[in-house]
């Protein structure tokens, strides 16, 4: 592995899987405790649609993913409490809408899209130095949000109805977490994709989560856990030249197995 950090994607690859971890560690934790985990695979299919946008621009798409996944994101909250549309319909209709416009930009734009292979699917040994720079300045975002709201998400990921009789105005705070999902979803997709991003978003807190129920322990557990089964599974991937997702949520499933086993048999 020492050998291999002469190389500058490498060295990327490794500054990206820290980053993930974090953003893991934190969202993931607050996605898991309430219970919204499907709610943040509808905002990462939706988050397609600004990939597309990004190849039909001529921009990176990691940028203009990110609006994409946040309307997505506040669109959900909004049909689910606002509209009377039931969550699963509005994650229903996003996922598909944002799929939808993704092909459609994708299919207006010159040429050919040769990395979109890497944002379904993840490839954590491509992601560039300016993808790096923007994945570090939403981790940051994501740090800073959480812990200026800390005591509100923690009340309405635990019990949202009777934080609200307590005067925590829980709506603002659930679209904040769906913003912060969406967010971390754009930290995640470069390393592991769209299709394995809910892997990364939940494995890690549900380990953290057998061993610990206070919140920030959780947090500091998961982001322990995603960084650094990240590292291994870049590892594992570049001396295998396998793909390094696939790689990474195959050990991280591991993780969770062996985890489970060992709660168990200690329970005994």
């Amino acid at each position: 592995m020492i050998e291999a950090l002469q190389y500058e994607f490498m060295r990327n690859a490794l500054l990206a899987a820290v980053l993930v971890g974090v953003a893991c560690g934190i969202v993931g934790t607050l996605v898991v405790v309430k219970r919204i985990v499907f709610i943040s695979g509808g905002i990462a299919h939706a988050a397609f649609g600004g990939i597309g946008l990004g190849y039909l621009l001529g921009v990176n798409p990691v940028l203009t993913a990110i609006p994409f996944s946040l309307l997505a994101a506040l669109g959900i909250g909004t049909l689910s409490r606002k509209i009377e549309i039931s969550e699963d319909s509005a994650i229903g209709i996003l996922w598909s809408l944002g799929m939808a416009l993704g092909i459609l930009f994708i299919g207006l734009a010159p040429g050919y899209a040769p990395d979109l292979f890497s944002y379904l699917f993840g490839s954590i040994l491509t992601v560039p130095l300016s993808d790096i720079y923007v994945m570090l300045a939403l981790d940051l975002i994501i740090i800073v949000l959480v812990a200026l709201f800390y005591k509100e998400l923690v009340a309405s990921s635990f019990d949202e109805e009777f934080s609200g009789l307590l005067g925590v105005p829980t709506r603002i705070i659930y679209m904040l977490l769906l913003c912060l999902v969406a967010l971390s979803i754009i930290v995640l997709i470069r390393v592991v994709g769209i299709i394995l991003v809910i892997a990364l978003l939940t494995i890690p807190a549900a380990i953290a989560r057998q061993w610990t129920a206070r919140m920030h322990r959780m947090m500091i557990a998961a982001a322990a856990v995603a960084v650094v089964l990240g590292i291994l599974g870049l590892w594992v991937s570049y001396l295998l030249d396998i793909a390094s997702g696939a790689t990474i949520v195959l050990l991280l499933a591991t993780a969770l197995l062996t985890s489970t086993i060992l709660k168990r048999i200690g329970a005994k």
